[in-house]
């Protein structure tokens, strides 16, 4: 017979209400953030916000950097997650290709929430450097698989391997070799180089258009990036030869 896996303890009151009480913290952070952006955060108005003393919310987040990295791995989170919805609400029967879908997931969280976006890829904050690894390693490294997997879906690797790309020079190409950008098998070094590309156009756009930089489009913006993805995914598999 199986043996029955053991439940796993439930949480008492204190564990939840502490939970809960971080929770809070989090939300009044990041409605700070998003009224005055991530240079103006700091706990003393946090602790304002929510009625407590900042002696008080000690207990949860004992530094400034301690509650701007539980915001910037929740911000690569929530990222990701929007970038995977957008791809599993779409179909591509007479509608939008998943990778086009995946990088309008990327670019409507951003330019919804522009403070947030600048966060995570605008000037990091002074005297502040995120941890590395976690989770907002993993988050970038999820969002990163979607990607790869959406750009290169139904090719070998051997396809992948023979794109045509500009020649790579030796030291680079030793880099692509081990360089895992869903962190599990490598792709040949031509397709990372190419996934690199692919991320660097997406990510460009969202930028300049976070930053105010594209606002001369008006209300055109969404269309002229959805070109822009088409293109970008019809030029690159345009390099990968057919079976």
């Amino acid at each position: 017979m199986p043996v029955d896996e053991p439940m796993p303890a439930p949480t008492t009151l204190r564990q939840r209400r502490r939970a809960a009480a971080t929770q809070e913290i989090l939300d009044t952070a990041e409605s700070h953030i998003a009224e005055h952006g991530a240079v103006a955060l700091s706990l003393r108005a946090v602790a304002r916000s929510l009625g407590m003393t900042v002696q008080a919310l000690y207990h949860y987040f004992p530094s400034r950097d301690a509650l701007v990295t539980a915001l910037v791995e929740k911000a690569h989170s929530d990222l990701a997650d929007a970038v995977q919805t957008a791809v599993d609400t779409t179909t591509e029967v007479g509608a939008v290709p998943r990778l086009v879908a995946a990088a309008e997931g990327y670019r409507r969280w951003a330019v919804t929430r522009p403070e947030h976006f600048k966060l995570i890829y605008g000037t990091p904050l002074r005297s502040y450097a995120a941890p590395a690894g976690g989770p907002s390693t993993q988050a970038v490294l999820r969002m990163s698989a979607v990607f790869e997997r959406e750009l290169f879906a139904g090719y070998t690797r051997a396809q992948l391997a023979a794109a045509d790309t500009p020649a790579l020079s030796p030291p680079l190409l030793a880099y692509l070799e081990q360089l895992s950008p869903q962190g599990q098998e490598s792709l040949p070094p031509a397709a990372t180089s190419l996934l690199l590309s692919a991320w660097g156009h997406l990510h460009g756009l969202v930028v300049l258009e976070v930053f105010g930089h594209t606002s001369f489009l008006g209300d055109h913006q969404a269309e002229i990036f959805r070109m822009a993805m088409r293109n970008m995914a019809e030029e690159i598999h345009g390099r990968i030869p057919h079976a």
